[in-house]
């Protein structure tokens, strides 16, 4: 049984019944392999022009979460020899989800800060929660900060903000991205009495049906790691956020911005790697897939499927951006087809590794050990671009429609390095999130550089 079998409901239907569901397999494998000292949270960072009502908002976000019941839920208690972990539905928050954190100059740091370092537990629900950092807000534009709340562009340092910033913080053993944001918009709605009906997805002019991708590098040798900067002795994970234009896409090209944003991370770890003396070895990058409706009837929980996207070492040399539009298309081909197979969402070595024919603590046991095994055949690192924020996130006329939303995903070694990417207002807004333990700040700033710069190299012209 997976998050998918249990579709959102629109709140029609009256108070969600006591009930169980079991852990899909995305969940139980995340609960097996949580770590106190890098937490497993997403982060979505919303900014909007205006204030809001402390009471409005409370109310309209409470009211989005019975409209959506799968995300009213707990961690079921059980004995040690039970044969699956179980989620518990709940017909209201255990706690009270909404926060305003006390404004101030440290504030939006703060927030940021907590978003990585603090998981709302499991055993109370939802396993969410909305910080609201009053007067954050940039006045024009973003500016690029760390997890620490140091500005990185120096331009950016003097600016007078106003506005509002609302910070989700995400238990990702139970929920994704994507399904929070849907309830976010619901709030949006609520509150604001616009429509935040999702958008139509752009029209493709790309085929979608799939062709050969040609010879991809074996999956069987391990890829190569992100080479190590300059670790920090505080466990964790750091995290810089910036906007940048979208890259420019010639209209019909047989490529997506997609595939530019993946040629981009492929190239700056590449590059990354050659400056710190790391042997080229094949990259292998995760790609988040999701099939999911936009619409009230999203299934809320874990809902993306996970493919790799291959790329051989010659295909990365300093000599790659030379036939730009030829590295475009192979990586087209190969992100069409690897979409297109139908594929569990973590693989079918977890769906049998999940199998409820054992108590769950020897599962638990048995998965940390593979997954440290298998550390050295790990993905180099993940990619997962949003793509158009969907919804206006539209509050009303005082707070405005949002301008600028990030999400970062976790960094947990042995990939120690996640960029996620999503547009709002035709800007892209690009979070790299690390692991304390392999890269630092600076490391962090000279990554946005490179990424930038790969970013560039993508646009190709008629």
């Amino acid at each position: 049984m997976t998050a998918l079998d249990h579709p959102a409901r629109n709140g029609t239907d009256g108070p969600v019944p006591p009930g169980r569901i079991p852990f899909p397999v995305v969940d139980e494998v995340a609960r097996h392999c949580l770590q106190e000292e890098e937490p497993e949270t997403v982060h979505i960072e919303v900014h909007l022009p205006g204030r809001l009502d402390r009471e409005r908002l409370r109310s309209a976000f409470t009211e989005a979460l019975r409209r959506h019941p799968r995300i009213l839920m707990r961690e079921a208690p059980g004995r040690w020899y039970r044969l699956r972990y179980e989620w518990e539905l709940t017909a209201e928050p255990d706690v009270e989800v909404v926060s305003f954190p006390e404004a101030g100059r440290c504030a939006l740091r703060d927030a940021r800060t907590r978003a990585l370092t603090t998981a709302p537990p499991l055993s109370l629900s939802p396993p969410v929660r909305l910080e609201v950092v009053e007067g954050a807000g940039p006045v024009e534009g973003s500016e690029a900060t760390d997890a620490v709340g140091v500005p990185t562009q120096p331009h950016a340092a003097g600016r007078q903000h106003k506005g509002t910033v609302l910070f989700l913080t995400i238990n990702h053993t139970a929920l994704d991205g994507p399904a929070c944001l849907r309830v976010l918009a619901t709030a949006a709605e609520i509150y604001g009495g616009r429509d935040n009906s999702p958008a139509a997805p752009p029209t493709r002019t790309t085929p979608d049906a799939p062709q050969n991708p040609g010879e991809t590098p074996s999956n069987w040798s391990p890829p190569a790691r992100v080479a190590p900067g300059t670790p920090e002795p505080s466990p964790g994970n750091g995290m810089l956020v910036t906007e940048l234009p979208l890259p420019h896409r010639p209209k019909g090209s047989p490529y997506t911005v997609n595939d530019q944003l993946m040629i981009a991370t492929a190239l700056t770890i590449t590059h990354w790697n050659r400056e710190h003396g790391a042997h080229p070895r094949p990259l292998r990058i995760t790609m988040p897939v999701d099939d999911r409706p936009r619409d009230a009837t999203m299934p809320i929980g874990n809902g993306t499927r996970l493919v790799e996207v291959p790329f051989a070492p010659e295909e990365l040399d300093a000599h790659a951006t030379a036939d730009m539009p030829a590295l475009l298309q192979r990586t087209a081909l190969r992100t069409r087809a690897l979409k297109s197979l139908p594929r569990p969402q973590l693989g079918h070595g977890a769906a049998l590794l999940t199998a409820p024919v054992t108590p769950v603590a020897w599962r638990a046991a048995l998965t940390r050990g593979l997954r440290r095994a298998a550390a050295p055949w790990t993905s180099t690192t993940l990619l997962s671009n949003i793509g158009r924020i969907p919804y206006s996130l539209d509050f009303g006329e005082d707070a405005g429609r949002a301008h600028a939303v990030w999400f970062s995903a976790p960094a947990r070694m042995p990939r120690g390095l996640t960029v996620t990417t999503a547009s709002t207002a035709g800007r892209l807004h690009l979070a790299l999130r690390w692991s304390r333990s392999l890269l630092s700040h600076g490391d962090g700033a000279h990554l946005r550089d490179l990424f930038e710069h790969y970013l560039h190299t993508t646009e190709v012209t008629p």
